[in-house]
């Protein structure tokens, strides 16, 4: 297991507190004091329709909130509002953390929309942008550099191993800048016998390849997001042993595309519950959409858009979708207790399935 706290994250929390006197600052310190009783409450993540692309927001029993990605630009803040309205219903008035897995239109863009309506207290990243691409990449990257500058919110950039201070739920970054943990977590290290069955692709060069990746665990349930990293970098992470150990809820990688997804990945981990953030015409690619299908121990796949491609023969049934053919905006929430038990809603219909603790 790694037992690197994480010094300089804690420190950093801490200077939130003296330097900080924004009143959604002083609000997220306060919240920090409340008892490590309070953890004994409800976890709650929504996955946000931002069409293909990423905010999957958590919000702690302690009412600490952390948002992986931001979702596109533009389109009159579409995803700024979706993530805005999923805050409200969750009851909270700030994101505590923003973390960005990579720099790639689809989850950096939507930064500044939504910092125009919410607080942001920390953001969290892999340090510089990697994909010199003289376009859309580093015009993201830009954008965002300039939403640190002017909000003085606090930024901490995260390394393999961190532990993220995030209050009531456990957060520890498993990849990030192409570098992944040396040692395994969540009792992993075992053989994988998976890789044999899995084919190897050649390295990734873009921005994908530098996602930040993050474990999460609340008492019993573990909950893997590796953002959008490549079939060789899970390679890296899963071969020749497993370093993950088995996952309760899977963040299907990459919008469910099929540059990612391996079976060295899917297979090992032992899913329970899959949950795909693709759109109707980006991700939930059929390799994918087959290799989750079969994986061992899942009972449950569920995707925010019908993916056209996949098309009758591989989708999940219609009811484990939030927006099949032609609709759009509706959400995935979990609710999940320490003990492991957790239940997805389908926000169109709320129709919700039930999960008994492993």
């Amino acid at each position: 297991m790694i037992q690197r706290v994480g010094r300089r994250l804690q420190e950093a929390v801490v200077s939130i507190g003296v330097g900080l006197l924004s009143g959604a600052a002083c609000a997220r310190v306060q919240a920090q004091d409340v008892p490590h009783a309070v953890a004994s409450g409800t976890l709650r993540i929504f996955f946000v329709d931002v069409e293909g692309g990423q905010a999957t927001l958590f919000v702690s029993p302690s009412g600490e909130s952390l948002l992986i990605d931001a979702g596109w630009p533009g389109k009159d803040s579409r995803d700024a509002n979706r993530i805005v309205a999923a805050a409200k219903e969750a009851g909270i008035s700030k994101i505590d953390y923003l973390l960005i897995t990579h720099y790639h239109d689809d989850h950096v863009g939507g930064v500044p929309q939504l910092v125009a309506q919410i607080p942001v207290a920390t953001f969290i990243d892999h340090g510089p942008n990697r994909e010199l691409d003289h376009g859309v990449t580093e015009h993201g990257y830009a954008e965002y550099q300039r939403v640190l500058a002017s909000t003085g919110a606090h930024h901490i950039v995260a390394r393999p191993g961190d532990r993220l201070p995030i209050h009531g739920l456990d957060v520890v970054v498993v990849s990030a800048d192409g570098n992944l943990i040396s040692e395994p977590v969540n009792g992993g290290g075992q053989p994988n016998l998976f890789c044999k069955s899995s084919e190897t692709h050649p390295a990734d060069e873009t921005e994908n390849g530098r996602s930040l990746g993050v474990l999460l665990t609340f008492g019993s349930l573990t909950i893997l997001d590796l953002g959008d990293l490549t079939w060789d970098k899970e390679r890296e992470l899963m071969c020749p042993a497993n370093k993950l150990g088995r996952i309760d809820i899977d963040v299907v990688s990459h919008h469910g595309w099929y540059q990612s997804n391996s079976p060295a990945l899917i297979d090992a981990i032992h899913p329970r519950v899959a949950i795909m953030d693709n759109g109707a015409k980006k991700g939930g690619s059929i390799p994918t959409l087959k290799t989750i299908a079969s994986a061992p121990g899942l009972e449950r796949l569920w995707e925010l858009h019908f993916s056209e491609e996949g098309g009758p023969q591989f989708n999940t049934a219609e009811k484990y979708i939030a927006n099949p053919p032609g609709e759009d905006g509706h959400f995935l929430e979990v609710s999940a207790d320490r003990n492991g038990s957790f239940k997805v809603r389908n926000s169109r219909t709320s129709f919700t399935e039930r999960y008994t603790a492993r």
